[in-house]
C-alpha cells in the first residue's frame, strides 16, 4: 500500500526576545505563529478498524501537537535560560505571566527543531514525522525535514 503524507495546521501567539542579537528582535516582541505538521505512513487497511483508510486520525494528531506545543507556547514568552533574560523571566513569572525557559536562542530555527523532537516522541508506531513548517510572519518561516536529519 502507498505511504501517504497528511498535514495539520496550528496557530498560536508567542512572545520572545533574542539576547545579544544586533537588531530589533533583541527586544521582547511577539508573533502569530503558524505551524504545519506533516506526518507520513500507510493508511490502515483493516476494514473493521474505525480508523480504516486513515494514516492517523487528524484529531489524534491535533491532541499530540496541542499537548506538546500549542497549549504550552500559546500566549507564553520564551527566553533562553542561559542569558540575563532569566532575570526578566523571573520578574514576569512573579507577576503571574506564563514564561518558558529553553536551552536555546528562541529563533524559529531552534524552535522548529525542539518541536520536531517533541512530536516525534509521541507519534504512534508506523507513523513518522515528515516535516514541520514554523511560520513567524507572512513572509518568514523555518522548515524541518526528516530527510535532512537522518
Amino acid at each position: 500500500m502507498s505511504r501517504i503524507r497528511i498535514t495539520k495546521q496550528f496557530s498560536f501567539e508567542t512572545g520572545h526576545a533574542l539576547y545579544g542579537y544586533d537588531g530589533k528582535c533583541k527586544n521582547v516582541h511577539g508573533h502569530s505563529y503558524k505551524l504545519s505538521v506533516t506526518v507520513i505512513g500507510t493508511p490502515i487497511d483493516d476494514v473493521s478498524n474505525v480508523k480504516y483508510g486513515m494514516v492517523i486520525d487528524f484529531t489524534d494528531l491535533k491532541h499530540i501537537v496541542r499537548e506538546e506545543i500549542v497549549d504550552l507556547f500559546d500566549h507564553a514568552t520564551v527566553f533562553n535560560r542561559n542569558t540575563p533574560h532569566v532575570e526578566l523571566a523571573n520578574e514576569l513569572k512573579d507577576r503571574g505571566h506564563h514564561v518558558i525557559l529553553v536551552e536555546y536562542q528562541p529563533t524559529s530555527e531552534n524552535m522548529v527543531v525542539d518541536f520536531a523532537e517533541k512530536i516525534k516522541r509521541r507519534l504512534p508506531h508506523g507513523i513518522d514525522l515528515f516535516s514541520l513548517k514554523l511560520q513567524e510572519t507572512d513572509s518568514s518561516f523555518a522548515e524541518w525535514f526528516a530527510s535532512d536529519n537522518a
